[in-house]
């Protein structure tokens, strides 16, 4: 029996000599039937659309409502997915950048990138080239410029 479609129906009748239960349905051709049965079978139908009952309020209680669609789990999204716009750019974004970077002289590239990949601080960058910390700002400062210009030429509005 599905829990929504109920294809029986449980019924009592009072008369004097007694208390007669039946139990109606439609057999598979259609037709309806009903019998008689005895008050214990009687009162297990009525357990078992308890029972049933019981589950399917179990299991509306503990569903989720709201539908999960795509918008919902935007909506949820800690980090909200970026447009394919966004990310087209960004990776077009990315690979002028690594253009620039590339085209810088040797020692600018590796001052640059010790910097600002691998977020060492200027005096250990010194201390790995032998040179002053003041000596490797410049480097990276002169480093950042050209790559700004080279990446103000692509998107410049």
């Amino acid at each position: 029996m599905a829990y929504g479609a109920k294809t029986y129906t449980l019924r009592e009748e009072s008369t004097e000599s007694g208390t007669r239960y039946f139990i109606s349905f439609k057999d598979g051709h259609g037709e309806h039937h009903e019998l008689e049965v005895s008050e214990q079978l009687f009162f297990e139908f009525r357990q078992m659309e308890r029972r049933n009952r019981n589950l399917q309020q179990w299991n509306q209680r503990h569903r989720e409502f709201n539908e999960v669609w795509d918008e919902t789990l935007y909506r949820r999204a800690l980090r909200v997915p970026k447009s394919l716009d966004e990310r087209m750019i960004e990776k077009e974004r990315n690979e002028i950048f690594a253009k620039a970077v590339a085209r810088l002289p040797k020692i600018q590239k590796r001052r640059f990138l010790l910097y600002y990949e691998y977020d060492l601080n200027f005096y250990q960058i010194g201390k790995m080239e032998h040179c002053t910390a003041s000596a490797v700002q410049k480097s990276v400062s002169v480093a950042r410029e050209k790559v700004k210009a080279e990446m103000k030429k692509y998107f410049q509005p």
